[in-house]
């Protein structure tokens, strides 16, 4: 968000308690009125002493007040019209131009304040927007989830029995989840999404990410996406978790967001039959977890490492590999970085000997934690 109006003033802004300033409008004005009066007074003086005619005296007087007099109306004026220019594309929708900035008077105050009220227009109208592409992204998952089950009941290739059920009933709260808090997303700069701390196994939990990945997978593979979400059935995903028995005290949904993004990712990536495997060990503090997500796909340039996790950034790779996969939103990476960042966690790109090496740290509970 841009600072306020007082953080942006130059050295000619106006002190703490508004005192003059030395190029206000009003010290112009009246240096115009000085500047007449001493002309007039001066065409006088020279007219007495020359013999000159009045008539031609205040003739002169008056072209030289009158020209002095437009040159400080000018002066007043183009920056309002400039203004109004910028204010009329603001009501339009159009946040992308200001005020140019070169005075040190009220004129330049105004064009400030209309500055900083264009850049938070600006950030509010890109956070809602963005807002609606992360509800979009993250609906998806529990979505064709849910669809891929009920399409196999329909179709005979299984059996409404409880586990399928179960499994049908797992999605649909997750959706409702998602629904309450994607929409929070409008907050997220602010820091107020709470965390849900809990305590949980990390074996049994991932193994279920890891399922209802696949899942998704086959269930889109039958159908043509422009989601961005990958439709690939050819790539194995593999857990490993060591000891078998590591737990972790984190928010179990936003990390559902992180690995269920970055897989995603990796999958996209990945040559035909490669291998995406999901790494868990535990970290250096009590309850603390350490993932790593590892791909054999053409990795991330170094230079690239820096903006992977910017919204809508795609990367420099032209064209993903294998087949069913699309460039995605950009917006798979963001969210998991800033599910990490609600830990207080860190992510980011590792050096690796072959594809992309994506490692993220999340402390343990804390006192301060939601």
């Amino acid at each position: 968000m841009s600072d306020g109006p007082a953080a942006r003033r130059g050295p000619g802004g106006p002190g703490p308690r508004g005192g003059v300033r030395p190029f206000s409008i009003k010290t112009k004005l009246g240096a115009l009125v000085v500047i007449s009066v001493l002309i007039t007074t001066g065409l006088s003086v020279v007219a007495v002493h020359t013999k000159t005619e009045l008539r031609f005296i205040t003739v002169f007087s008056m072209i030289a007040t009158l020209l002095i007099t437009q040159f400080v109306a000018h002066s007043l004026t183009a920056p309002l019209d400039d203004m109004n220019a910028v204010a009329r594309s603001i009501s339009h929708g159009d946040y992308t131009r200001r005020v140019r900035e070169n005075r040190r008077d009220e004129l330049g105050d105004l064009a400030q304040t209309i500055n900083v009220m264009a850049d938070e227009l600006e950030a509010q109208d890109h956070q809602r927007k963005e807002l609606v592409a992360n509800v979009s992204h993250e609906l998806r998952t529990p979505i064709a989830g849910l669809r891929a089950v009920l399409e196999n009941i329909v179709d005979g290739v299984t059996e409404a029995d409880p586990e399928t059920m179960r499994t049908a009933l797992k999605q649909t709260e997750r959706l409702g989840r998602l629904v309450e808090t994607l929409l929070d997303l409008s907050r997220l700069d602010n820091g107020v999404v709470p965390l849900k701390r809990q305590r949980f196994e990390v074996w049994p939990y991932l193994s279920g990410v890891l399922k209802e990945a696949n899942m998704v997978a086959s269930a889109r593979a039958g159908m043509a996406t422009g989601s961005g979400s990958h439709t690939r059935t050819d790539v194995y995903l593999r857990l490993d978790v060591s000891p078998p028995e590591l737990t972790a005290h984190v928010d179990p949904e936003r990390i559902h967001q992180v690995v269920a993004n970055l897989i995603d990712n990796a999958v996209k990536h990945s040559p035909p039959h490669g291998h995406v495997t999901v790494r868990a060990r535990p970290g250096t503090q009590p309850d603390s977890l350490r993932l790593e997500i590892l791909d054999e796909g053409p990795g991330i340039p170094r230079t690239e490492w820096h903006r992977v996790f910017e919204r809508f950034n795609r990367g420099s790779v032209n064209l993903p590999h294998g087949p069913g996969s699309d460039g995605g939103t950009g917006l798979g990476l963001a969210i998991a970085r800033w599910a990490v960042d609600l830990h207080g966690g860190r992510i980011g790109v590792a050096e690796s000997e072959r594809g992309c090496r994506i490692l993220i740290t999340l402390p343990g509970a804390s006192p301060s934690s939601g």
